[in-house]
């Protein structure tokens, strides 16, 4: 018999086609997911900019275009800080399916003082990890009919050393802006992987999936027209950082890939191969802390009185057979 190539091995650089997808990128217009945006944008499939400014996301756009001839790329109003402007935005979205989401846009905030949404809540906590809850929420009509779905949530580093203060979650006593940015990362990585523990428990096909992007530096990101200049000696001065971290083109690759990679499985942690800093993406142990259920549990809980909203999907329609109430054997692995 003739021998079976092996499979090919994942390329950063030669993504497997994705005509007919369409893909929402959370903050798609700048930073790490504007490179998400470009790579996915030269799959062929349609990638939708979720972004609070239209300018930025305009220029995104025209930036993606001059670089992916035919690009099909959008805008989508979004603010994740808003949470009573979400279902509309979804709505807005004009389709009635979705391949993936990823939950990329954040804010970090340097210095006091502490700052609140309209809604009262901690402003940290409210983008980086309510609101893209209760969008999880609204566009699970959307995932779910799509076979194969994927929820793709960008974590971070920061999270590794940092534990929720679930009696404090809006850090409203003793707040400090670096732990409340960990914490509302933390927060985000807790709910990603209770979300897969429920949708393997009604039998959802759509995935949840985790990627943290390891370190990123403007200096080793290659230019694009609406990112801010940087002069040739600063990205000198850099360059042996190169070593130790990437740019944000690279630290796309971890996110482009749990939404491309067939073998990606739910549940899993993508981050850069080394050290979990820079490199091309690979699975790594969930962190002790990130495998905690009861934490994960009581923070879901929190989220849905917070937000009003408890992102929930409907198990799949079982097929119809003639084996009189028999059920279809399960597929094997590898077999279709």
């Amino acid at each position: 018999m003739p021998s079976v190539p092996p499979f090919p091995r994942w390329d950063v650089h030669r993504l497997p086609r994705a005509e007919g997808k369409s893909f929402l990128v959370t903050g798609g217009n700048a930073g790490i997911g504007y490179f998400v945006a470009e790579q996915l944008a030269g799959t062929g499939a349609l990638v939708v900019l979720g972004s609070r400014d239209r300018a930025k996301a305009e220029a995104a756009i025209a930036s993606i275009g001059s670089r992916v001839p035919g690009a099909e790329v959008k805008h989508l109003p979004l603010d994740l800080a808003d949470l009573a402007s979400l279902k509309a935005s979804v709505d807005a979205l004009g389709l009635d399916r979705l391949d993936a989401v990823i939950h990329n846009a954040g804010v970090a905030l340097d210095d006091p003082p502490r700052r609140t949404t309209a809604a009262g809540h901690e402003l940290m906590l409210a983008t980086n990890h309510l609101g893209h809850f209760a969008l999880t929420h609204h566009l699970a009509p959307l995932l779910a009919a799509t076979p194969g779905s994927r929820i793709v949530t960008t974590g971070s580093f920061a999270a590794k050393s940092e534990r929720l203060d679930l009696d404090d979650l809006q850090s409203t006593r003793d707040y400090r802006s670096k732990r409340a940015y960990a914490r509302s990362k933390l927060a985000q990585m807790l709910f990603a992987f209770e979300l897969d523990r429920r949708l393997r428990a009604v039998g959802s096909t759509t995935l949840s999936v985790v990627v943290h992007p390891g370190g990123a530096l403007d200096s080793l990101t290659p230019s694009r027209p609406h990112f801010p200049a940087l002069t040739a000696g600063e990205r000198l001065l850099h360059l042996p950082l190169g070593l130790l971290v990437q740019g944000k083109d690279a630290a796309a690759w971890p996110a482009v890939r749990a939404v491309l990679d067939p073998d990606v499985r739910g549940g899993q942690l993508w981050s850069p191969r080394q050290f979990g800093l820079r490199g091309t993406p690979r699975t790594e142990p969930l962190w002790n802390h990130l495998a905690d259920t009861t934490t994960a549990a009581r923070l879901w809980a929190a989220s849905r009185d917070l937000t009003g909203n408890d992102p929930t999907f409907p198990a799949p329609a079982r097929p119809r057979g003639r084996c009189h109430g028999s059920e279809a054997p399960p597929y094997r692995k590898g077999l279709l």
